[in-house]
């Protein structure tokens, strides 16, 4: 029997692609325009043609050479922040319970750092850390280490990565306590009559199944560490020196600092190009993941 499709109800979701369009599609034109074109001020605009794109892959230039610096900064960062809050989360997410109302508890206790805005946790963390009212910053110096995120580079980055694992563990442990939520108890009990390790069963049935969800806490983690930027500006300035200047807030800089816009969207199409070829390659690893998962027992 033939059905005759209504096609007239895309017509409901023609107002979000319009506003779509006008928040997204439009500003992003008016960049690649300003990518393109130089000033000397005045608004008075001439055709530069990728001038700009030349000088920001050129290491020996000026531009060129601040955004690889950030770039790497940027880099690092996001590798140490995988590094420490991936396996936590994990043990996290291991250590909760599964029933009663311990459950509730852990999961509010969890969620109480992913709501705090961004700008918050840094000035949260700057007086925190302060060497003077700070009781992070009291404490390590009465203790006798020399600690001062303001002038030394080490004490900055690890205050900075110590705020971003502490804001930002509890969603890796969510994501991975859902996914092993989603087991069911057969497995375990077939584990048990085995009479597998703890290791094993983590290893043979947990880790797999949660590897999906791990994924995703792996790509979003990624994303938000590349993209930081409020937590470290109000905590650090990008100081002392350079040495917490990431891209963002390098573009920042160049942006509303120097007000050369046309550098400035350079330098933030090819950001977002490179946040863009990153989630293509996570997305890609979760499609050949499922593709290559085994069916289940009750598949036809």
């Amino acid at each position: 029997m033939d059905k005759t499709f209504d096609n007239k109800a895309w017509l409901l979701v023609l107002p979000v692609f319009l506003i779509v369009a006008f928040s997204a599609i439009l500003p992003l034109m008016t960049v690649v325009n300003y990518s393109v074109q130089d000033t000397f001020g005045n608004n008075h605009f001439f055709w530069n043609g990728v001038g700009w794109f030349k000088e920001l892959l050129d290491p020996s230039s000026d531009l060129g050479g601040r955004f690889l610096e950030s770039l790497w900064r940027n880099l690092l960062f996001s590798a140490i922040i995988l590094a420490i809050e991936v396996p936590l989360g994990i043990l996290v997410a291991l250590s909760m319970p599964r029933q009663g109302w311990s459950v509730a508890v852990c999961l509010v206790i969890l969620a109480l750092p992913l709501l705090i805005p961004w700008n918050v946790v840094g000035t949260i963390w700057q007086i925190f850390g302060r060497p003077d009212i700070g009781l992070l910053g009291y404490t390590l110096n009465w203790l006798g280490f020399d600690y001062n995120y303001v002038s030394n580079v080490f004490d900055a980055w690890a205050t900075i990565v110590v705020m971003d694992v502490w804001h930002w563990t509890s969603l890796v442990a969510l994501l991975c306590y859902a996914g092993l939520k989603s087991i069911p108890d057969a497995y375990y009990q077939a584990a048990q009559i085995d009479g597998a390790s703890r290791w094993a069963v983590f290893a043979a049935i947990q880790l797999p199944k949660m590897k999906r969800v791990l994924l995703i806490a792996v790509l979003l983690r990624f994303m938000d560490s590349f993209m930081i930027y409020t937590e470290p500006f109000v905590l650090t300035g990008g100081g002392p020196g350079n040495s917490t200047t990431f891209v963002s807030i390098e573009l920042v800089k160049i942006a509303l600092g120097q007000f050369d816009l046309g550098k400035a969207a350079a330098l933030s199409l090819v950001y977002n190009l490179i946040i863009l070829i990153v989630c293509w390659i996570f997305y890609t690893v979760m499609v050949n993941a499922d593709a290559d998962r085994p069916p289940t027992a009750g598949a036809a």
